[in-house]
């Protein structure tokens, strides 16, 4: 493994990926130290530590050259498996999932890093398998990314952590999708989202006497069913499974065209707003700075989208395409489920916001995946 930058590599640096990220890094830190006033701890004082270690990470990572990260696929896939395993025998037990090791004072959420690792080994296997002469990707030869995908989401569905298992799950949909499949599948999978919808209308839309006759329902924990039944029925139980959407919603109502202005926002204030710092901290940017912010933050996220998207359609090899497109498809889903579910469009599921909401784990594991787009982008002309 060679640490280096040649002359060459310089004029192909995705600038306009780099900028957006600061700026949407910034925005964020910005957006924190609202969310986190006194009396309460200062989290923005940490993100801003967290984000000087995730940009010198993001300098290692573009001194590498992506080929030997490409050989590393494995060992770093294998590494996130033991540690999601380790989990059930060491893991920090917090808002009932066991999903953290705690290390004095910090903690470190493996399902975080697992993403990346999915990408990395999805792109490994795609760039091995492939035959120029061989069609579309039938059932039969995708046995190998399903069993890739099949086993971290699982590891990480049972913690329990449905929002980040549903995001490993979507991003590598969105790589095996890229990867050219046959038209069976492709409607299969539209088959499924409409059984998905039947299955939903009949476990808590159709109305039948109590007991309900449930197909999945019943298999959900507690607190998982009741963010699908509030986010149907969302003034059903304003005080309970409803409340952190209603609350949500208020907020980014009320913060109008032009919002109420940065720390005066009282949802936020006044504590209305739960999980402010993290989950929801669209929310806290939505009532402080209005709509008009939120289209700017919008646009940012949408930059970050296509560069990366421009930096996997001039990649170098398939790996490199399929890791830019891995990359992209994890951070849009991840924005689209938090937003989504900030404005009582999608159920909440406990997803952070990409570069904005506070935590380490969260921040360092989407820097590295810039660092990875940012290494293919100006690596593109070498081999």
């Amino acid at each position: 493994m060679q640490l280096r930058i040649e002359r060459r590599m310089v004029p192909h640096i995705p600038w306009g990926l780099i900028f957006s990220v600061l700026a949407v890094c910034a925005l964020g830190i910005w957006n924190l130290a609202s969310a986190s006033r006194p009396p309460h701890s200062p989290v923005w004082g940490s993100q801003m530590l967290y984000l000087g270690v995730s940009i010198t990470a993001v300098l290692v990572v573009c001194l590498v050259d992506y080929r030997w990260i490409q050989r590393m696929a494995l060992p770093i896939y294998v590494t996130n498996i033991l540690l999601l395993i380790a989990l059930r025998f060491f893991g920090h037990t917090a808002k009932g999932a066991e999903s953290w090791f705690a290390i004095g004072p910090f903690r470190m959420q493996p399902a975080e890093f697992m993403k990346i690792g999915v990408v990395l080994m999805l792109a490994k296997v795609y760039h091995d398998d492939f035959q120029p002469n061989e069609p579309s990707y039938g059932l039969t030869r995708l046995w190998k990314p399903v069993l890739v995908v099949l086993v971290p989401f699982t590891l990480v569905l049972v913690q329990p952590d449905l929002g980040t298992a549903m995001m490993i799950g979507l991003s590598s949909l969105t790589i095996i999708l890229f990867g050219k499949v046959r038209w069976y599948l492709v409607a299969t999978l539209v088959a499924g989202v409409l059984a998905a919808g039947i299955v939903i209308w009949n476990d808590y839309i159709r109305d039948v006497p109590e007991p309900r006759p449930t197909i999945v329902r019943h298999h959900l924990k507690k607190h998982q069913s009741q963010r699908i039944s509030g986010w149907l029925d969302p003034e059903a139980d304003l005080r309970g499974s409803g409340y952190h959407a209603a609350q949500s919603k208020i907020a980014v109502g009320s913060g109008g065209v032009s919002g109420k202005g940065w720390r005066e926002g009282t949802q936020t204030g006044l504590r209305f707003l739960p999980e402010q710092h993290t989950d929801f901290i669209f929310s806290v940017w939505a009532e402080e700075h209005g709509f008009v912010m939120c289209i700017l933050l919008l646009v940012l996220y949408g930059a970050i989208f296509i560069f990366g998207l421009g930096v996997g359609f001039n990649a170098r090899d398939r790996f490199g395409a399929f890791v830019a497109v891995g990359v992209v498809a994890v951070l849009f889903w991840q924005v689209f489920e938090n937003i989504g579910m900030v404005i009582g469009l999608l159920p909440v599921t406990g997803i952070t916001l990409p570069l904005m909401s506070y935590g380490g784990s969260s921040l360092l594991s989407v820097m590295l995946s810039i660092g990875l787009l940012v290494n293919i982008s100006m690596r593109r002309h070498m081999f």
